[in-house]
């Protein structure tokens, strides 16, 4: 295992987001293994790396970017491949995360990538997860390969629209580039129930741009509706040295955390992209300090409180402190009994205090809405930012 080659290209892929942390400790085959989740929810340790660092492409905020100097390598597909098994075998990792900088062309670089990926599956026998990336202008061809060989792909948008794709990158276009792309793996995808059992994916760098959460969660909404996406993900912008943005203020990690908030009640709990805007400020933006569930509540005073005992599931997932896994709990004991007292919500996973202002049964006291909380709370638990990060990543 060539470590100095390996150390290289799996920092050059730190900033592909495709799980919620990475590993640390004293050993180094851990600096490259990153935690994720599947699809189901089951944790699983990826080896993420790139095949090369090399690359064309100037995108302004990015450590690989042509003309950048800094130690460049590249991995055949065979070594890549090789590197992986010894992890693999020895328990270190139980997937492969594989992207690439771009070098002698998206066609040559792709078919490498995909190489790669048939070693591990025809010689190797493995069958386990690969997440690999589509680069933006790939051929039709390699992104066919790509989809029969992963069991997740995706294609980065970086942006929300052309104009601030441009501020980023003189050689991407949004729309013949990266949408294209997008739309064959759906259309391959949907001819094919066996390809892609973990569908497709794409990322935004937040605040890299100028872009406001309302571009974001507008395209993201989108996504999800035309594309099938199974996930957007969120990389708060930071800057790098020696690079076209190294001068730029970073991005509040609070503004990424409360992006996924946003995403999560779309993804997860169905709320149309119209309720969405209702949480953000003149500006577009959403709140640092409040989480869009609560502001969602707040401005829609006509549906609440909710009578907990008779509301419907949609209605009471509404509810700020009321998530899935309560409100199924909720429904399921009040075929044998009223509720009628705060413990038995407690035990049921609501975050009380939040939810009291919003809900009524018989006996409880009214309580005034306000917003007093962060509303980092789901299930009756009170996360930390990282935490409750890590469980919209899952």
């Amino acid at each position: 295992m060539d470590t100095a080659k390996l150390e290289i290209l799996a920092a050059a892929a730190r900033f592909d987001v495709c799980g919620y942390s990475g590993l640390r400790s004293e050993s180094d085959l851990t600096n490259f293994v990153y935690r994720s989740a599947l699809p189901d929810g089951r944790p699983v340790c990826l080896f993420k790396v790139l095949l090369t660092n090399v690359c064309v492409n100037d995108c302004a905020y990015c450590a690989n970017q042509i003309g950048r100097d800094c130690p460049r390598s590249s991995f055949s597909p065979d070594e890549l491949a090789r590197t992986f098994m010894e992890l693999q075998v020895r328990n270190v990792v139980q997937g492969l995360f594989l992207s690439s900088g771009i070098a002698g062309g998206v066609q040559r670089t792709m078919e490498s990538m995909i190489a790669a990926v048939d070693i591990l599956r025809n010689r190797y026998r493995y069958r386990g997860y690969v997440h690999l990336k589509i680069l933006p202008g790939a051929s039709l061809d390699c992104v066919e390969e790509a989809c029969k060989v992963a069991n997740r792909v995706s294609v980065n948008m970086e942006a929300p629209t052309a104009h601030h794709l441009a501020r980023l990158s003189s050689k991407k276009d949004l729309r013949r580039d990266i949408l294209e792309r997008m739309r064959w793996v759906t259309r391959l995808a949907a001819a094919n129930e066996n390809l892609l059992p973990s569908g497709q994916t794409t990322q935004f760098v937040v605040g890299a741009a100028g872009e406001s959460d309302r571009e974001i969660l507008s395209m993201a909404s989108l996504l999800y509706r035309e594309m099938r996406l199974r996930r957007v993900y969120f990389s708060a912008f930071r800057p790098v040295s020696r690079t076209r943005l190294e001068d730029a203020l970073p991005t509040s990690p609070m503004r990424e955390y409360r992006l996924y908030q946003a995403d999560w009640l779309m993804r997860v709990y169905g709320f149309p992209f119209r309720e969405i805007e209702m949480a953000l400020t003149e500006e577009g933006n959403l709140s640092l300090k409040n989480d869009p569930k609560s502001i969602i509540a707040l401005k829609q005073p006509w549906l609440f409180p909710v009578d907990v005992n008779r509301a419907g599931y949609e209605q009471l997932l509404r509810v700020p402190g009321i998530g899935p896994v309560s409100v199924r709990r909720i429904i399921q004991a009040r075929r044998d009994h009223s509720i009628f007292s705060t413990a038995q919500l407690e035990k049921m996973g609501v975050a009380v205090d939040r939810a009291l202002p919003f809900i009524w049964f018989r006996g409880i006291s009214p309580r005034p809405r306000q917003l007093s909380l962060l509303g980092d709370f789901e299930d009756g638990a009170a996360l930390s930012p990282a935490t409750s990060l890590a469980r919209a990543l899952s």
